[in-house]
This record gives structure tokens, C-alpha cells and sequence, in this order.
């Protein structure tokens, strides 16, 4: 498992934002999230305040950043909670999940169904990253890729 902490990109991070919950690692186009194990992920208890706080900080509403969730913990997101992240002003460029395990990779399929955004599953940060790097700095590859 590919920790952040412990990756070749944490020198990187512009700034680490710790809650109760979860780690977040700000770079320039992109965060990574680390959700705590055991957590039960939804909108109004998480997203909601951390939504409004990224706004902030990178002074946009998200049009230009994408989220890598980094899967290094077990927990557990409630899908349709993405709707409320819609109908909110806050946009993505892409989103990227990070799966060390199958039963990870099949339970981000199914947040693939709520997915308005171009969404990427992958088995490695690294690879995540790179993606994330791409997609922001070849917007037009936005439209190419929106669910691969």
C-alpha cells in the first residue's frame, strides 16, 4: 500500500490538512485523501466542510483540481451522496480512487455509477498521480477520458 506519507510526492505537498477523520494532501492541481479506517464517508458529516474549506484555499471552486482518493484503509462511502456534491457549486476536473485490494476495486465501481466527473480506478498512487498531472495540465484530454 502506497502511502503518501511514505511516497516519493509528500515534499511535494503544498500543505497537510489533519481531521478526525481522514488525512488531505494539497498540491498544486491536485489532493489526495486518506480516509481513516472504519469510517462510514458521507457528504454532510465530511465532505460538505472540507468542500468549503479547498474552496478557499485554492480560491476556486475545483473546476481545475482533481481528488485522488488514496484506498490504504477500509472504510466505507455512501455512493449517493455524490448527487448532494453535484447539486453543490463544487466541480472536479477528475476523480481517482486508489485501490490496494479487489473488494476495493469492485466497491469503486459502483461509485462509478454516481460519477458525473471523469473518474479513473487504479492499483497505484503513482500511477494516480500521473494521471492527475495529465488531466490538468491536458485539459482536452477531459473530454477523451471520462470514465476509463
Amino acid at each position: 500500500m502506497g502511502y503518501v506519507k511514505d511516497s516519493i510526492f509528500y515534499n511535494d505537498a503544498i500543505q497537510v490538512m489533519r481531521y478526525d477523520y481522514a488525512t488531505y494532501y494539497l498540491f498544486d492541481t491536485f489532493i489526495v485523501a486518506e480516509i481513516d479506517e472504519g469510517i462510514v464517508y458521507t457528504w454532510d458529516d465530511h465532505a460538505a466542510p472540507i468542500v468549503a474549506e479547498l474552496s478557499e484555499l485554492y480560491d476556486q471552486n475545483g473546476e481545475n483540481l482533481v481528488l485522488i482518493s488514496n484506498r490504504v484503509h477500509s472504510y466505507s462511502v455512501k455512493p449517493s451522496d455524490w448527487i448532494k456534491f453535484f447539486k453543490s457549486d463544487y466541480k472536479l476536473r477528475g476523480y481517482a480512487i486508489v485501490s490496494y485490494t479487489r473488494k476495493g476495486l469492485i466497491a469503486s465501481l459502483v461509485e462509478k455509477l454516481f460519477m458525473r466527473n471523469t473518474f479513473k480506478s487504479f492499483e497505484s498512487l503513482e500511477d494516480a498521480v500521473a494521471w492527475a498531472k495529465m488531466l490538468t495540465q491536458h485539459p482536452e484530454e477531459n473530454a477523451k477520458d471520462k470514465s476509463a
